[in-house]
């Protein structure tokens, strides 16, 4: 078992604690095997009741996956080692969405990308003044995975559609707000919130609710009616062109913001978060984003999106295609084409 997670139990209750802290506790293929294995372990332990998951120091929840990894096999192996981080990666996501017992998931502090696949699937999610929520995959060339199409595209009006495009950050008032999150508790009541889900895992709703507190106001409230007008088609060129019409300061950020994107991840998200809509299974959803994560893997923008804004930092990818016009259907059909059949993804 490796060192980057604590795996323990404490009476009734199973504690998965990672521990990157160096790293904002960044998810790695053998994190993933190690909390996929303890959750199967549980999964049929009699003496378990429930779950709790949550970081042991540093600033943030998870920040994500092994992005450097992943760049590593775009450039070097063809997208094999790639490809065997998504698949499994991706079976540790269903797994939590579908365990029987209760997962309790901490989300205090930076909570993006890897982080979010493996929160947002747990029945009781708690964020803190100290959350920084966020899928900002398509500035580094990639999309909302790690069942991103599912949660986004099921949020209110078009709020799932702006965060995949423009990858906002949300405080954990307006994770609540979303729907992202179940509670609000300040961070320092957290330590107690968990003795006493050890001590009592039978009354986790009871705990949360006698610990939780009204969040504050939610600031992307005052902008909800703005992303449902400017982010109401599935067009990234529509989107835009109705950023830019309108006068004010807010649309001219988020236009600014927008522009920086890779456009053809940007029009990936936008056509997954529409099929995602549609379908009635997880499962299913993270089949469809395994057969986006292994061609965008290799396609040009995200070697380069991963080279600007995390390796260099020069912040100054240059994407291809540069426009979104210059993203054909041709080019999103054969990203989103069905694998051949002993490729495709299967739930563990």
């Amino acid at each position: 078992m490796t060192k980057d997670v604590h795996i323990q139990t404490h009476g009734r209750v199973g504690h998965i604690s990672l521990n990157r802290p160096k790293a904002i506790h960044a998810l790695t293929l053998d994190i993933c095997h190690d909390m996929s294995a303890a959750l199967s372990e549980w999964a049929t332990d009699g003496s378990i009741d429930a779950v709790l998951l949550d970081h042991s120091e540093g600033r943030g929840f998870c920040a994500g996956g092994d992005i450097n990894l992943l760049r590593e096999s775009a450039l070097t192996d063809g997208g094999t080692s790639g490809r065997k981080f998504f698949h499994d990666e991706y079976q540790l996501n269903h797994q939590i969405f579908e365990y029987e017992k209760p997962i309790v998931a901490f989300m205090d502090g930076v909570t993006m990308g890897g982080g979010v696949g493996i929160s947002l699937p747990t029945k009781f999610r708690i964020a803190t003044e100290n959350t920084r929520f966020a899928m900002p995959e398509t500035g580094i060339g990639l999309f909302p995975d790690v069942g991103g199409g599912w949660y986004l595209s099921r949020l209110c009006g078009r709020l799932g559609q702006y965060l995949a495009l423009t990858g906002a950050r949300l405080d954990g008032a307006e994770c609540v707000w979303a729907g992202l999150a179940t509670h609000f508790l300040p961070a320092d009541r957290l330590a107690e919130a968990k003795a006493r889900i050890r001590e009592k895992p039978d009354r986790i709703p009871g705990i949360l609710a006698e610990l939780s507190s009204t969040p504050p106001e939610a600031r992307i409230a005052e902008h909800v009616d703005r992303i449902h007008h400017h982010f109401a088609s599935d067009s990234i060129e529509d989107t835009l062109a109705s950023l830019e019409a309108d006068d004010t300061e807010w649309s001219a950020r988020a236009r600014a913001v927008l522009v920086s994107k890779s456009p053809q991840t940007c029009k990936v998200a936008l056509r997954e978060l529409e099929q995602s809509a549609k379908l009635n299974s997880f499962a299913e959803n993270m089949a469809m984003e395994y057969r986006i994560a292994s061609r965008v893997l290799l396609r040009p923008d995200f070697a380069e999106g991963v080279r600007a804004v995390i390796v260099d930092k020069t912040g100054d990818p240059q994407w291809n295609p540069a426009r979104p016009e210059d993203v054909s259907e041709q080019m999103l059909d054969e990203i989103f084409a069905p694998l051949p059949e002993n490729e495709e993804w299967k739930p563990l």
